[in-house]
């Protein structure tokens, strides 16, 4: 018989070690590798009542129901989650997590890139991560496909990139879609641009003018064209072409095409220049690009001669006096020439509006340009409207601007002063 209080095991039994701590939230490799083994002989998703069952054979009756739910909420993280990124994802305020060893995580919450305090315990870890998220996307990330680019089930855009392509090991990056969509007052409040700014801004959609949103990367400009197709007139139909689907308009009436990368054996893939052709069958009152970065700018181009006004989207540029360069280097990517990307983009764009992102960490509207044609028939972008934060300054091609929108039965209000009267 056993002593009364001894241990039914026997009494040379060895507690088992807890698998976490409140403290250190390290969690036990081999009691995940147990729980992972068990999940996958009994199939199924590892949905919380099958990570819980699991759990508690492995822990016995050692584990208090606290401790049970602190592992619970660490193991479901590691094996559908994304580890100890996963309190970083659930922050609202971060947009961007990047990860240059297991030791080593950045992350960007609006005002720049700052060390966070998580971290994976090893390499095999963070690997094991960057592998599992790729295979949820439907991707390969193995030795002989060493990167991915790829979006995640909630809009999340990942990219990974393994050794030897990698030498210090993993690099990991995640661009995280946020749903909330700020209209243009919002961002006013923001410090992106002033009173007058908004006037000018929303003048641009109601004249109907087709516009291209520039900036660099992480400068605001999927944020800026949600808000400015906010204000299009719930009357119209706007149907949105992505990538990768992050813009989140404020409006009645939207329809959403989004390309598909190939699978693992190559195939299925849908292009963005497909999803541009059949936008155009769809009746789009504004047909509107995420992000003009392929050939599928020779379909949109033609979109916006053939009688599509207000047609818009971003571009990636440093500035937007390059916007035409960076065009033509894209439309040769569809095979056109230099003089018909340029002839093309001078009859159908009107408008650059570009964006900045602040050594402050703000996102701000830097300037507005018309493009005009050169007597050598190569286009240029020509400043309209300087936007400093508290006021509007003219340059060379704001009389430009102001004629486009009266001419498309649009009263211009906002201000903006002449260089050396304000």
């Amino acid at each position: 018989m056993n002593p009364v209080g001894m241990n039914p095991v026997g009494m040379n039994a060895v507690r088992p070690a807890r698998p976490v701590t409140a403290a250190t939230d390290v969690l036990d490799p081999a009691l995940l590798a147990r729980v992972r083994d068990r999940l996958a002989i009994a199939g199924g998703e590892p949905d919380v009542a099958r990570v819980a069952a699991a759990l508690r054979h492995e822990l016995g009756g050692w584990a208090g129901d606290a401790d049970l739910l602190a592992v619970l909420r660490r193991v479901q993280s590691e094996l559908a989650g994304a580890g100890p990124l996963e309190p970083l994802l659930r922050d609202d305020r971060v947009t961007d997590i990047l990860v240059n060893a297991p030791d080593e995580v950045w992350v960007d919450r609006g005002a720049g890139l700052v060390r966070a305090g998580v971290g994976f315990g090893d390499e095999a870890a963070l690997r094991l991560l960057a592998t599992r998220l790729a295979s949820a996307a439907g991707r390969r990330l193995d030795d002989a496909q060493p990167w991915v680019d790829a979006r995640l089930a909630d809009g999340t855009r990942l990219h990974a990139v393994l050794p030897p392509i990698a030498p210090r090991g993993t690099c990991l990056s995640l661009r995280v879609l946020r749903p909330t969509a700020y209209s243009l007052a919002e961002l006013a409040d923001r410090g992106a641009l002033p009173p007058d700014g908004v006037r000018l801004i929303a003048a641009l959609v109601a004249a109907r003018l087709a516009f291209l949103v520039t900036g660099g990367t992480g400068t605001g400009k999927t944020t800026l064209l949600a808000a400015l197709l906010g204000l299009v007139d719930p009357g119209e139909r706007i149907v949105l072409v992505e990538d990768a689907g992050e813009l989140r308009p404020v409006h009645p009436h939207v329809v959403r095409l989004e390309a598909r990368p190939p699978n693992v054996e190559g195939a299925g893939a849908v292009s963005m220049r497909d999803l541009v052709r059949q936008a155009l069958r769809m009746r789009p009152d504004r047909l509107v690009i995420g992000e003009v970065r392929g050939a599928e700018v020779a379909d949109l181009l033609a979109a916006l001669n053939t009688g599509h006004e207000g047609g818009c989207g971003t571009v990636h540029a440093n500035g937007a006096g390059e916007l035409p360069a960076r065009l033509e280097a894209l439309g040769a990517m569809a095979g056109m020439g230099r003089h018909a990307v340029h002839s093309q983009v001078a009859a159908g764009v009107h408008v650059v509006v570009h964006l900045i992102r602040g050594a402050d960490g703000v996102r701000r509207v830097a300037e507005v340009r018309v493009l005009e044609s050169a007597a050598d028939g190569l286009v240029t972008a020509v400043p309209a409207v300087h936007v400093h934060p508290d006021r509007l300054v003219a340059g060379a091609g704001e009389p430009r601007l102001r004629a486009l929108m009266v001419e498309h039965g649009v009263d211009p209000s906002y201000v903006a002063v002449r260089p050396g009267l304000g």
